[in-house]
């Protein structure tokens, strides 16, 4: 049986490389994309980065930290155009590429070995064919699994490849920081650090039912990846059973008007995907995770399949009235299942005023937002209720 070895591409300082890539004269300048200077940072060249600026920063921080930064709005249609174009070149190396954002994916090439030759090989001709078509860097990790290939892709950017072979897990497992294990954020850190845990290997030393009773859930997690275990699957987007869309907040909440605004947003996230990917949605799950750790789901299965943020928001938002707040939230999200093809048939309504044609409606008006969203970036157009959100370009 083949081996599985998993790439993870990850697109070097994108938003940043695209903007300097198009304009000569941002070459080798400090140079950060976001909307104003009192929002935030969406992504900084790597000549910004040695100032300290990374995303997420306030622009005014980044200001203060580097006077001569010059500052460019984002170019979402254009972001999306190249991308787009990246994955097309990975899947011309393989059918499974899984993409998890605008900027990185993963792809199995398990099997691919006698086409592509061994997976360093594969990685080396991935970067050449990224960088040839679209002038662009990439950092690619090479790894038996997902886990382990998205922290290689990170270990020399830009412009790099790392490969952790199977015979090299046991010793990259023992000494990775745990503060580098996706899912361990500053609480999580702070407990295990109190435990005298600070590499991912030493969380072998806690019996999971110990990780269980300090993490939540997130302990079964944990203690599968310190013993390098991680099945999850590429799933190629033709493969795709479900589709959601889930942010940790900055501030644990249990505001509901707060967790309803958060709601719309993956609510059009998840609506935006389905439509791209021409899918309907059967069932819409509401992920919640409170401030100990707990994670809480509450599935609907409806009664025709849907792609409008509305008909998602509308069931979301019911669910979440329902739930009982007895803990802050610090995670929420929007989820989607049964998915099917927007090609096949939907039983229409008799009446002119039913939430089904309402719904279609909707579809149109989601369409247009696509479509404008598209060309001009995410944010020209918003949901009138979340109109006096801030703006965080």
């Amino acid at each position: 049986m083949a081996s599985t070895t998993i790439l993870h591409i990850d697109m070097d300082a994108f938003f940043a490389s695209v903007e300097q890539l198009d304009d000569p004269a941002l070459r080798s300048r400090c140079v950060v994309v976001g909307g104003s200077h009192r929002g935030v940072v969406a992504a900084a060249s790597y000549e910004a980065r040695k100032f300290g600026i990374h995303s997420a920063m306030p622009m005014f921080q980044a200001l203060r930290r580097c006077p001569h930064l010059i500052v460019v709005a984002p170019r979402r249609w254009r972001y999306s155009e190249l991308s787009r174009q990246i994955m097309d070149i990975l899947r011309s190396f393989s059918p499974l590429v899984e993409p998890i954002s605008i900027d990185e994916a993963y792809m199995d090439i398990g099997g691919c070995q006698r086409l592509h030759g061994t997976p360093r090989e594969t990685g080396l001709a991935v970067k050449d064919r990224i960088c040839s078509q679209t002038g662009l860097t990439c950092s690619v990790g090479i790894a038996p699994n997902k886990f382990i290939a998205k922290i290689a892709s990170d270990m020399r950017k830009p412009d790099g490849l790392t490969e952790i072979t199977p015979d090299q897990m046991a010793s990259f497992i023992d000494a990775l920081p745990i503060g580098k294990v996706p899912g361990v954020g500053r609480h999580a850190l702070q407990i295990l650090n109190s435990d005298g845990t600070y590499t991912l290997g030493q969380v072998r030393q806690f019996s999971i039912d110990q990780l269980v009773r300090r993490l939540g859930k997130f302990g079964y997690r944990l203690a599968a990846l310190a013993r390098g275990r991680d099945d999850s699957p590429v799933i190629s987007e033709s493969e795709a059973k479900s589709i959601s869309s889930e942010t940790t907040l900055a501030q644990d909440t249990r505001d509901r008007s707060t967790l309803a605004s958060h709601l719309l947003e993956h609510a059009g996230k998840v609506a935006h995907q389905l439509r791209r990917h021409d899918m309907r949605a059967r069932t819409v799950t509401l992920i919640l995770k409170t401030s100990d750790f707990k994670r809480h789901t509450r599935c609907q299965t409806l009664a025709r399949p849907v792609q409008t943020s509305e008909a998602i928001y509308q069931t979301a938002i019911g669910m979440l009235n329902d739930f009982v707040l007895n803990q802050d939230v610090r995670l929420i999200g929007v989820g989607t299942g049964g998915l099917q093809p927007a090609s096949q048939p939907v039983q229409q309504s008799l009446f002119p005023e039913s939430h089904v044609n309402s719904g279609l409606r909707w579809e149109k008006v989601d369409r247009a937002i696509d479509a404008i969203a598209e060309r001009y970036g995410e944010r020209t157009i918003r949901r009138g209720t979340l109109a006096g959100d801030k703006d965080e370009d």
